[in-house]
């Protein structure tokens, strides 16, 4: 599950990974795994408040993408945007994340995640099903 905060210049919230030996250094989004029995808006409202200290109302969050991706792991990834949270973004893992960037999704910051990359390319495409092979 990720979620692209967006603001109203059209700029999409980017995290740069650190320290966690799976792309360090690298641009990703909000994300995270589902728990059991947790749905997929519930994954995103938790992950948000996790990483970046907010609340998202359910009903908050619009679908985006499903991604299929190949690594070593076969994994399915959702993409949701969210236009409204309350509270301040903040680096609640900053162990993990060396900070946040504001950037246009069609101009992400360098280097940035390939997957997610390409998931931005189709949800600009309006694509809202797509498989990413690394």
């Amino acid at each position: 599950m990720n979620v692209l905060f967006l603001n109203e210049k059209g700029e999409c919230l980017f995290i740069q990974r650190a320290n966690t030996g799976f792309r360090d250094g690298q641009y990703a989004l909000i994300a995270g795994h589902l728990e059991s029995g947790e749905s997929i808006e519930e994954c995103a409202i938790r992950e948000s408040k996790e990483e970046a200290g907010v609340t998202i109302a359910p009903g908050a969050l619009d679908f985006k993408l499903v991604m299929r991706r190949d690594s070593d792991q076969n994994r399915i990834s959702f993409f949701l945007s969210c236009r409204s949270w309350e509270g301040v973004l903040t680096n609640m893992e900053p162990q993990k994340c060396s900070g946040f960037v504001w950037a246009k999704p069609d101009n992400p910051p360098t280097p940035v995640i390939d997957y997610v990359a390409d998931a931005l390319a189709h949800i600009r495409k309006g694509v809202m099903l797509a498989d990413f092979k690394a």
